[in-house]
């Protein structure tokens, strides 16, 4: 406990530095930033991607376009914590994420093939263990395995206990500020979350 506690306030100090530098046009800064969060940003952008979406385009493409934006208008935003300046790339992810869906809905495209992140140096393993903090099927999967039933259990969820998990597991924020965010009582997200994460699991489990 007393070494997660070290951590998390290293993260906090170093993010605020990092962002504070981004800020004034530091380009190392910036990439460091980025880099810290990407493991969790394609973590998030997997996971909250529908399957349909996912077909047609590349996950990949899609953290590249969300870096992008976080680029170009990082010298705008102001440092408020760690949190936020999580559930601020990740709400640009999401964001991302739905301008795609609506442009394949509307326009009818033919499906594209995605291009598998585990095709690209090892992604599979950073994943796996961003997969592994929000629940594990079994201590000797492999890490693709872990990333495919994880996905697929993903999309078996609806969309409020996809969002409360990423909310909390992912972006990292406390029952309080998924509260603020979401427009429920802390009691109700606390819940809500609960639920969620023991359906997750049943559905993990059936897959066995």
């Amino acid at each position: 406990m007393e070494s997660m506690t070290k951590r998390s306030i290293w993260m906090e100090t170093n993010s605020e530095a990092l962002v504070q530098s981004a800020c004034q046009g530091d380009p190392v800064a910036v990439e460091r930033l980025l880099a810290m969060h990407l493991p969790r940003l394609q973590a998030y952008i997997r996971l909250r991607t529908h399957p349909t979406l996912r077909a047609r385009e590349s996950a990949s493409d899609l953290v590249q376009s969300t870096c992008r934006e976080i680029l170009e208008h990082v010298d705008r935003y102001q440092y408020q914590g760690e949190a936020n300046f999580r559930y601020w790339l990740y709400t640009t992810a999401k964001r991302k994420i739905a301008n795609r869906a609506e442009y394949y809905q509307a326009a009818k495209r033919a499906a594209k093939r995605e291009i598998p992140l585990d095709a690209q140096g090892g992604q599979d393993a950073l994943l796996a263990d961003c997969y592994s903090r929000i629940a594990t099927p079994s201590q000797h999967a492999m890490a693709s395995e872990l990333r495919g039933r994880m996905e697929d259990a993903f999309g078996k969820l609806r969309d409020e206990q996809r969002e409360v998990i990423l909310l909390a597991k992912v972006v990292g924020l406390s029952r309080a500020e998924i509260a603020k965010r979401i427009g429920r009582s802390e009691g109700a997200v606390r819940m809500l979350l609960s639920r969620s994460l023991a359906r997750l699991s049943e559905i993990l489990d059936e897959e066995l």
